[in-house]
This record gives structure tokens, C-alpha cells and sequence, in this order.
């Protein structure tokens, strides 16, 4: 689908992915309504685009927020909602605050799940609408040290997929693409730490958003972002064995910014 003249929900638009996201979309005269909790932060992305577009300022756990977001969807009839909405949280299960742990899936799973619901009959009345959910790397690997995060990504991979065969006979294409790990506030300093302990690459939100636009110009029902990110999903789908053992070997790493985390 080509973005050019459509009219997109951005949820999660303040973040470091929506804000790439909702540029690339705004450079291709796609009117977007850009949803975030922040009103400042939304106006200060607002100020950044060159053309101009909605702000809601509505949080997607609340039932009052998903609501406002239908109402302003059915005043003007979105043709594609994308899902950047995410928190993360590098910890330990066994020390991991409940609170925290309840955030992370209402966030990144049970609302996009409920607010998708409520879109569908806008959705499906289209002759041609897409869904984007943006999932993650963890979304096909558990990795220590973020097995609620992962836990959320796996459920949000699963209800895509499913999602895309029950609509197959519509006009509504549902992709999920998985970034690796990106630079993003998303990341603490301890994750950070991490990845440039463990060695592993990272990506420019910018790059993401471009994955973005092509999967939803390609239809690709099912992205995976990254070298050897990809290779590791497939061998963990096919050799699990092979992966665990890699991961385990890095324990000690993984258990040292862990708990640097929590201090």
C-alpha cells in the first residue's frame, strides 16, 4: 500500500520509532493522526512536520483514552493504523516490579489488542486499509533479562499472525515488522551497556520507520530487521537448542547489567 494521500492512526507517535515514523509519513503527504500521552512532546513533533496533522493526546490504557482515539478514527476515516506503542524494562523476572510488569503488557499487548478491536468495523468497511504492529527481535527469542518484554512481544507476533489469516478474505492487510535492538529512549543506560557488552548492532529509528513504509508498499505480512538478528529467529524456530545454549554461555554479562539496573 502506498502511504501517499492516506490517512493514518500513529499510536505511540512520541516515541523515538513514531516520531521517525510519523516524518516519513508526513514527507509523503500522508495526513496522520498522531496519538502520545505527552501533550508537549505532541506538539513538539507536530512543530517538526511540514505539513499539518492531528494531535491526540489520549493514553491507550484507559478505556476513555481508546475511545477518544475511535471517535477522532471515525471522523476521518483512517485507512491504516500503525502500532509503535512500547516500554521495556531490563530485569531480572525474580526482581522485576509487579507494577512494571502489568505496564509492559498492557502496553505492548492488551491495549493495541483492544484499541485494534475497536477499529476493525472502520477497517473492514475499506476496500483497501492496513494494520502495522511493531513487535521486536524478542518477540521470536526469550532472552534473560527481559522475560516480560518478551513475553508481550510474543503475544503481539501471535494475535498479528492470527489476525492476518482471519482477515485474509477483507481488504485489510495486517503486517508485523520486528526491529533489532534501536537506538531509542526506550533503552536505559544499562541496556545500552549491554548491547555493547554483548557485542550486538543496533539500528537508527530512522531505519526502522523506512522498514516501515516498504513492508506496507510490499505487503510483507511478517518482517524481521537485522544481521544476524534474522538468522538467530530462524535458528531459534528450528534449532532452540542452539540458541539457549549461546545465550546461557552469556549469563554472567547479561546478570552483571541486570543487577547494575536495579541499583
Amino acid at each position: 500500500m502506498d502511504v501517499s494521500n492516506k490517512t493514518v492512526l500513529l499510536v505511540g507517535a512520541t516515541g523515538g520509532i513514531g516520531a521517525a515514523i510519523a516524518k516519513q509519513l508526513d514527507q509523503r503527504n500522508a495526513y496522520v493522526l498522531l496519538v502520545g500521552r505527552s501533550e508537549q512532546a505532541l506538539h513538539a513533533l507536530g512543530a517538526s512536520l511540514q505539513h499539518q496533522h492531528s494531535l491526540i493526546q489520549a493514553d491507550i490504557n484507559s478505556v476513555e483514552g481508546r475511545q477518544q482515539i475511535v471517535e477522532q478514527c471515525q471522523r476521518q476515516a483512517i485507512d491504516i493504523y500503525i502500532n509503535a506503542a512500547g516500554v521495556m524494562d531490563f530485569q531480572l523476572f525474580s526482581q522485576q516490579d509487579s507494577d512494571r510488569l502489568q505496564q509492559m503488557i498492557n502496553t505492548n499487548l492488551l491495549s493495541p489488542m483492544l484499541l485494534c478491536q475497536l477499529l476493525l468495523p472502520l477497517l473492514t468497511q475499506k476496500s483497501s486499509a492496513a494494520i502495522v504492529n511493531i513487535g521486536s527481535t524478542f518477540g521470536s527469542i526469550g532472552h534473560p533479562g527481559f522475560a516480560v518484554y518478551c513475553a508481550s512481544k510474543f503475544g503481539l507476533r501471535g494475535f498479528t499472525e492470527a489476525l492476518q489469516r482471519e482477515l485474509a478474505s477483507t481488504g485489510v492487510q495486517v503486517l508485523y515488522l520486528a526491529p533489532r535492538a534501536t537506538r531509542t529512549d526506550l533503552n536505559s543506560s544499562a541496556v545500552n551497556q549491554l548491547n555493547e557488552a554483548l557485542g550486538n548492532s543496533s539500528d537508527s529509528p530512522e531505519h526502522v520507520a523506512l522498514a516501515v513504509i516498504s513492508a506496507l508498499k510490499g505487503n510483507r505480512r511478517q518482517q524481521f530487521m537485522g544481521w544476524p538478528e534474522k538468522l538467530f529467529v530462524r535458528l531459534n524456530g528450528l534449532c532452540p537448542n542452539l540458541v539457549h545454549g549461546a545465550l546461557v554461555k552469556k549469563l554472567p554479562i547479561i546478570f552483571r547489567y541486570a543487577n547494575k539496573n536495579s541499583e
